[in-house]
C-alpha cells in the first residue's frame, strides 16, 4: 500500500506544483539568501527542488538520498577549487529534504546529526506549508553548520550559480 500511495503521489506532483509552492518571489528570497549566508562562509550552497520521480525511479525503490547523489553529481556541486559544495535537495512529491556536502565543505569533519537537524527542521516547514520559509532556514541552517566547521579559506569567489535550480 505504501508503495502505490509513494507511485500516485509521484505521479500527480508535477511542475505546477512547483510553481505554487516556489513562485518566482520565493525562488529569489532563496536566492537572495544563498549569498548572504555565502559571504559569511567558505562553502558554495546550492538549492534544489525536483517535483517527482519518474514512475521507473519510483519502482526501482529509489530513494530521495540517491537521487540527492545524483544531482549533486549532475550539477557538479564536487566542481570548486576547494571542494566546499553542500547541495540542499528537496524531492517535493516525498517532501524528502536531503544535504550532500562536498568532502571539503565539512562533510566528513560534520556528525551525520547535524546534516539530519537541518534536514528535519526544513521537513517541519514543507509539512506545514511553509516552503519559503523551510527553504531559507535550511540555508540558514547549513550557513550555521558550515561556519563551525570552516569549509577551507574565504575569498575564492562565488563558483556555483546561487540561484536555486526545478529539475
Amino acid at each position: 500500500m505504501d508503495f502505490l500511495r509513494r507511485l500516485w503521489r509521484h505521479l500527480v506532483t508535477g511542475h505546477l506544483r512547483v510553481r505554487r509552492d516556489f513562485p518566482a518571489v520565493v525562488l529569489e528570497r532563496i536566492e537572495a539568501a544563498i549569498k548572504d549566508c555565502e559571504s559569511r562562509h567558505a562553502g558554495e550552497i546550492r538549492f534544489a527542488v525536483e517535483p517527482a520521480l519518474a514512475p521507473a525511479q519510483v519502482c526501482r525503490g529509489l530513494a530521495a538520498r540517491q537521487r540527492a547523489l545524483e544531482v549533486f553529481s549532475h550539477l557538479r556541486v564536487w566542481d570548486t577549487e576547494h571542494n566546499n559544495g553542500v547541495l540542499v535537495y528537496l524531492l517535493l512529491a516525498d517532501r524528502a529534504v536531503e544535504i550532500v556536502a562536498d568532502r571539503g565543505a565539512a562533510g566528513d569533519r560534520v556528525a551525520p546529526a547535524e546534516w539530519q537537524a537541518v534536514c528535519r527542521a526544513m521537513e517541519q516547514h514543507f509539512r506545514d506549508g511553509e516552503f519559503e520559509q523551510g527553504a531559507v532556514a535550511g540555508i540558514r541552517g547549513v550557513a550555521a553548520v558550515l561556519a563551525r566547521h570552516p569549509p577551507g579559506r574565504r575569498g575564492t569567489g562565488n563558483e556555483l550559480p546561487d540561484k536555486p535550480v526545478i529539475l
